[in-house]
């Protein structure tokens, strides 16, 4: 089979740091069980989902090809999705949240590929097919919800994060993982829950990420729309899980207006959720989003900003009012009177202009870090990027001159000017010394020996946010996830079973099928007698055969089922009233 996905040009346009996270989808992976939970999840939902779900929904999943009655084929998903202005691509399980959220601003749909277990029809912990296909892709068709999404993620991928966030995210994708396999051992899931649960207990003060991540879980996650009484979902959790969908509309589950109080409300991803918010329409989500942006480091910039990408401990870009843009590890700032008066990376740094890296001025020339005064001389109201040609020319701001500036908060630059660089409205942005010495009081900051300094201008940091200005500055091709996917295992027993579903999947679909489907039954009911979705399948088979003698015995051996397994009970009960609903209708 074809495993390339350059089915969609939107695809061919995300950055490698993104392209690293895409895994083929093998279809051919995909079992006879594997595509009868998602016909049975699918059946199910559409028919209760027609009811209570946005009205975006029934229409998106024609829109966007998802059939009812096959695992989408990611291919075919893109050809069709391209006609609405997305794409998808398939990944491990989950991926970091700042990759998650900037996947969405190219407008790429991020699929897991993997389906659940049988084991876990009504809910998994981990990302699936059936969750990310059934429950994002539809409502995507909506044209005010897909900018919310995308405007979501261009956003969301700025924000900062901290160490305890990229830990949360190892914890909880481990404890999905164990979930989800099959057979794992009680106590290493009750090691996993007890790590994510005293992260989550130990949050101390949220991080930009911490908050976005938690009005992306209320919203595109586990969203309603509507009023406080009236409730529709359009949270893809929520469209995803035949359990919690129904479960989420009784008054067991709390319903509030949604609002920005909803970045603090942490969530717990392995339980049902106690509380759901309620958006009017669309338009407001976008509303709070910018109400939320409004208060990130990405717009306020200031000191705040710098100290968030500090504690951070990772890739971050200042910004400063010229526009230029400072992006590394920020590891140090001097501060007076409650401003930044000057900027420390270490390691690898790039300046840019505009998200486009300076001629020059990469990570291989400024690869033991960068610093740079930040704030307006001392005595001189003007600011060296307002000054005119004239103003410069009588600071000694020019070519050649040996100069002081001496800057507030005690920073002295001391060097003989080279040049300067200015940015498309004529303001310079970089001046360029030889001879050099910076000092902050009496301590060096930087001396003539390490060679030219280059001092950014700007009088105030105007914006601070995650990863680099430029995607193209840095080697970004880093990710190693912690663990990986468990996929299920072979035996014997499981491959006699798979040859089952086949079997009866061909019957359905009239195709060449090695036994009947009262030798199906006979084979499972004697061989498989704790496996309950076939039965149920081959009861729709024989009812619509109007083979009576068949049916009844299915049932009879379903209620037995039920008997020895009363917590699927309800789910054989389900899947019987949507065949007899529909015959009997």
């Amino acid at each position: 089979m074809n495993t390339t996905y350059e089915t969609n040009p939107l695809i061919e346009r995300l950055p490698k740091h993104l392209k690293q996270f895409i895994k083929p989808q093998d279809y051919d992976e995909y079992t006879p069980i594997n595509q009868a939970v998602w016909r049975y999840v699918m059946r199910k939902n559409v028919d209760y989902l027609g009811k209570v779900a946005h009205s975006s929904y029934l229409d998106g999943l024609r829109q966007t090809g998802i059939d009812i009655e096959s695992i989408p084929n990611m291919y075919g998903m893109n050809r069709i999705l391209k006609e609405i202005g997305w794409a998808a691509v398939a990944v491990d399980g989950f991926i970091p949240p700042n990759a998650f959220m900037e996947f969405q601003a190219y407008n790429v749909l991020v699929i897991a590929s993997d389906i659940r277990q049988l084991e876990h029809i009504e809910y998994t912990p981990a990302p699936d097919i059936i969750h990310e296909g059934a429950g994002h892709a539809p409502i995507i068709a909506n044209p005010e919800y897909a900018e919310y999404l995308r405007r979501f993620g261009e956003i969301g991928c700025k924000a900062i994060s901290s160490a305890h966030d990229y830990e949360m995210y190892e914890a909880i994708r481990l404890l999905s993982i164990l979930k989800e396999a099959e057979d794992t051992p009680q106590a290493e899931i009750e090691a996993a829950e007890k790590h994510v649960d005293e992260l989550q207990n130990n949050l101390g003060e949220l991080s930009e990420m911490a908050q976005i991540r938690n009005l992306h879980w209320w919203t595109v996650e586990y969203g309603l729309i509507g009023t406080v009484d009236n409730p529709k979902i359009y949270g893809a959790g929520l469209l995803s899980s035949i359990g919690e969908s129904a479960w989420c509309m009784t008054d067991n589950v709390k319903k509030l207006p949604y609002d920005i109080s909803a970045a603090n409300q942490s969530f717990d991803i392995t339980k049902p959720q106690p509380q759901l918010y309620v958006t009017p329409d669309f338009a407001h989500l976008n509303s709070v989003l910018e109400e939320f942006a409004n208060k990130m480091a990405l717009r306020t910039g200031g000191l705040s900003g710098i100290q968030k990408l500090i504690k951070s401990k990772a890739l971050g870009t200042i910004e400063l009012s010229t526009g230029i843009q400072i992006s590394g590890v920020l590891t140090n700032v001097i501060e007076d009177e409650g401003k930044p008066v000057y900027v420390q990376t270490t390691g690898k740094t790039a300046l840019s202009y505009r998200e486009k890296e300076l001629v020059g001025h990469g990570t291989n020339y400024h690869a033991e870090g960068f610093g740079s005064p930040i704030g307006k001389l001392k005595g001189i109201n003007l600011a060296i990027e307002d000054m005119s040609p004239r103003d410069l020319r009588a600071y000694d701001i020019y070519e050649g001159e040996q100069v002081t500036l001496e800057f507030e908060g005690d920073i002295t630059v001391s060097g003989e000017i080279i040049t300067g660089s200015r940015n498309l409205r004529g303001e310079i942005i970089l001046i360029s010394f030889k001879n050099c010495t910076v000092k902050h009081k009496d301590t060096v900051l930087f001396q003539p020996e390490w060679g030219t300094y280059d001092m950014a201008v700007g009088k105030k940091v105007i914006a601070a946010f995650s990863g680099p200005a430029d995607v193209n500055s840095f080697d970004m091709i880093s990710h190693v996830p912690s663990s990986k996917t468990i996929k299920q295992r072979k035996s014997p027993e499981r491959e006699e079973l798979e040859a089952l579903y086949k079997n009866v999947r061909n019957i359905r679909e009239g195709k060449h099928a090695e036994i009947t489907l009262k030798e199906a039954f006979a084979a499972v009911s004697a061989n498989h007698p704790n496996d309950w979705l076939l039965s149920v399948e081959i009861a729709e088979l024989a009812e619509k055969e109007h083979n009576s003698d068949l049916t009844d015995k299915v049932l009879n051996h379903l209620e037995k089922v039920k008997m020895s397994r009363p917590e699927v009970a309800h789910l054989i009960a389900n899947g019987l009233d949507l065949i007899f609903d529909k015959t009997t209708a």
